[in-house]
């Protein structure tokens, strides 16, 4: 409940400053939302049963893989696994795919999935956490997997994202709730000032609208605060009481765990990886239309959360500049992606939307490329 807190003052925060931010700059496009296609899913198209026993199967696949292979990995995101199978369920129908079949192939290839991220991501997971108590269950770990292999070609791991050092008069700035502040606040007031008096003001009541963003930008860190916290009350708490479940049903498994349990490992690498993660997504948002393909608007929560992972990731294999460099390239790619959704998406119903975590689009990709050829020679 604690990290759920967290996220939810995180998530008004950031709710906030995309539209403001999509004011001041002008921006229109589609926004990414995988929570617009699971209602649109289970509410217009009733596949509500559907998705809920797929996300069953997905779980009960993930055990069964981890019991009887190498793969010890116990997926706990639970949101990560319905999104995971509001994805599967939708293409599923898309390839033909109804009933027991449906709920059968979507829950086996979301239990790959379930094993598959974590077991990827597990030796990086280990030189960022310096242990093998944990492992990472995010759908986004193949945006993670690629920022890293980017950091590692372009980076300097001898120069750690942690390893600002300052003056013994500012040393109250190497904290990192200090340092998330001060480029956070500034950020958030410098974007309602573009966005402008009569747009911002709509959001901030009675009180002057540079005033209300100063407060949001504050809301922000305080929600990093709380999340952080947060992650180290689970990590102290279910580590050791998910041995005694290890142990009984899946010997020697791992609880892989939302993406915020990596953020105190490196903190400073967290907002780098999301400064960085909103660059690349801007310049993807200006440059893909060019290529023919939709505008994607940055999706300020998904650069947050999975850009702040990916900045984590960048940092432990290529240091400072790899972070840099790296998180840029991620912002591009994880918008590349969902813009070739966008337009499978329009075919089969749902309009000028697509969906963010990237191992689900690669999931829905796998499906129609795949899936799809193969189910119409039956």
């Amino acid at each position: 409940m604690v990290l759920s807190a967290g996220s939810g003052i995180i998530v008004s925060s950031l709710t906030y400053f995309g539209q403001i931010f999509s004011k001041a700059f002008g921006l229109q496009g589609i926004v990414p939302s995988i929570e617009a296609i699971n209602g649109q899913a289970m509410n217009d198209l009733n596949l509500g049963s559907e998705i809920a026993l797929t996300f069953l199967f997905i779980f009960i696949f993930n055990i069964l893989i981890a019991r009887f292979t190498r793969w010890k990995y116990i997926f706990l995101t639970g949101q990560a696994i319905l999104w995971m199978a509001t994805m599967t369920t939708v293409f599923g129908v898309n390839a033909g795919l109804k009933g027991f079949p449906l709920i059968l192939i979507g829950g086996l290839v979301g239990g790959i999935f379930a094993v598959a991220m974590p077991a990827i991501a597990q030796p990086i997971v280990r030189k960022i956490t310096g242990s093998d108590d944990i492992a990472l269950g995010h759908f986004c770990t193949i945006g993670y997997i690629f920022t890293a292999g980017v950091s590692k070609l372009v980076g300097d791991k001898s120069k750690s994202t942690e390893d600002f050092k300052f003056p013994k008069g500012l040393e109250f700035l190497s904290d990192s709730y200090v340092g998330v502040g001060l480029v956070m606040i500034p950020l958030y007031i410098i974007t309602a000032a573009f966005a402008g008096e009569e747009f911002a003001s709509q959001f901030s009541d009675n009180l002057n609208y540079l005033v209300f963003a100063f407060i949001q930008g504050f809301q922000f860190v305080v929600g990093v605060y709380v999340l952080l916290s947060g992650v180290r009350l689970l990590l102290a708490e279910i580590v050791p009481a998910f041995r005694g479940i290890a142990l009984k049903i899946v010997p020697d498994s791992k609880p892989a765990l939302d993406c915020p349990v990596l953020f105190p490992y490196a903190p400073n690498a967290v907002t780098l990886g999301f400064i960085g993660t909103t660059i690349g997504s801007v310049i993807a948002m200006f440059a893909l239309p060019l290529c023919g393909l939709p505008m994607i608007l940055p999706g300020m929560l998904t650069n947050f959360f999975a850009g702040g992972s990916a900045g984590v990731f960048a940092n432990a294999v290529g240091g400072r500049r790899g972070t840099i460099i790296s998180t840029i390239a991620h912002g591009i790619f994880i918008t590349l992606l969902p813009a070739l959704l966008v337009p499978i998406l329009n075919s089969i119903g749902f309009v000028n939307t697509t969906a963010t975590d990237v191992d689900t689009v690669m999931a829905a990709l796998l499906y129609h490329w795949i899936f799809n050829p193969i189910l119409q020679l039956f």
